[in-house]
């Protein structure tokens, strides 16, 4: 097939930005698409392993994708099929984190045949991409709100960059008809701070010296503070030294926002700390009912909703560019629009209101 000929046909986009996103939603809206010039004006053009890895990861766990890339690599035409689940393993490359691969599996495995069980390998943490216990504890909770319960992460083995050998294993056994409408229009105050630091092929102490330096940012913020400690060793730790930690507060609501932050080279301890707590901090002063990194999700989700008004208190703060990229692909894929309008009880908040469009899982219906 040229791909010339076919451009009118499907959605086009343009740039690498959002690319599992708009893949994502492209297999929940059932329309195919096109993206152009992905690096094209780079020194190296096309598309990156990882990318390739996830459209490999995104065959199969569905049936009758149709994936065409370009000879260069900037463009590639994307035609959805069925989401099926099911068992599998994927081998993660090592130029991104295990998080890459699992969050856009989060959109999509409610929704498919079979119940998803996904081992993922390589590396466990990174800088760019969410760690384990960020999705753990900061993206499964807002999977339950939107009635999706039997979900969970579990850490087989840790892997630090940069040669990974960790393994993680995502199983969803809730499959849903379409997610609960949202009413979240009131702003949560935090009544709890938890968190996780962990190490691996590292001397315990790193752990220890990583949470006495958060516990002091935080000894002020007025609510109880209980970081644990999570020391790997031997074969299950992976095949490089490493640590970092994870923060999230909670309130009596459910939800939560996150930080984290990851070791490089010549790090120390009680900075990693220190930064994952003031990260926190800015995290609940920038975000109203859903941190920056959750509201993609809560937002994909109130879209394909019931045919009924669901409404999301968000931050004025929580406005950029990202989030104007994700509202103009849901326009484009989903053909609905977002809705903002200020909030009366505090002039930084605004109001979100979504119409779902009546989505329908009907792939579990399908011998």
């Amino acid at each position: 097939m040229s791909l010339k000929s076919s451009s009118l046909k499907y959605v086009v986009f343009q740039g690498s930005k959002n690319f599992r996103l708009r893949i994502v939603m492209a297999t929940l809206a059932g329309k195919p698409i096109k993206i152009e010039k992905i690096r094209s004006e780079d020194f190296n053009p096309g598309l990156k392993d990882y990318e390739v890895s996830f459209l490999r990861l995104i065959e199969a766990v569905t049936n009758g994708s149709l994936i065409e890339i370009s000879y260069t690599g900037t463009t590639i035409i994307y035609k959805p099929g069925i989401i099926t689940g099911g068992t599998y393993t994927h081998n993660c490359p090592n130029s991104k984190a295990v998080g890459y691969f699992v969050e856009p599996m989060l959109y999509l495995a409610p929704f498919s045949k079979k119940k998803f069980s996904i081992l993922f390998k390589g590396i466990t943490s990174s800088h760019v991409d969410p760690g384990l216990d960020a999705l753990k504890w900061g993206l499964l909770p807002i999977l339950e709100k939107f009635g999706v319960r039997e979900c969970a992460l579990h850490t087989l083995k840790r892997g630090s960059p940069p040669l990974g050998g960790g393994e993680v294993h995502l199983v969803v056994d809730s499959l849903i008809a379409q997610p609960v409408t949202m009413h979240a229009i009131d702003k949560p105050m935090i009544n709890t701070i938890r968190g996780v630091a962990y190490s691996t092929r590292v001397s315990p102490s790193m752990v220890n010296r990583m949470i006495e330096a958060s516990r002091k940012v935080l000894k002020n913020v007025g609510c109880e503070v209980n970081i644990t400690a999570d020391v790997w060793r031997g074969e299950n730790s992976g095949k490089s030294p490493g640590w970092g930690i994870t923060l999230v507060a909670e309130n009596k609501s459910g939800w939560r926002y996150f930080s984290e932050c990851v070791s490089g080279p010549g790090d120390v301890p009680e900075d990693i700390g220190m930064k994952a707590a003031y990260h926190l901090l800015e995290e609940i002063s920038c975000s109203s009912v859903v941190g920056r990194n959750q509201l993609a999700l809560a937002i994909v989700y109130m879209v394909i909703g019931k045919e009924d008004l669901g409404r999301l208190r968000i931050s004025k703060k929580e406005i950029d560019a990202k989030f104007i990229t994700l509202l103009r692909d849901i326009k484009n894929l989903f053909g609905t629009q977002v809705f903002l309008q200020d909030c009366d009880d505090d002039e930084d908040d605004m109001l979100l209101t979504i119409k779902g469009i009546g989505f329908t899982n009907t792939n579990k219906k399908i011998a």
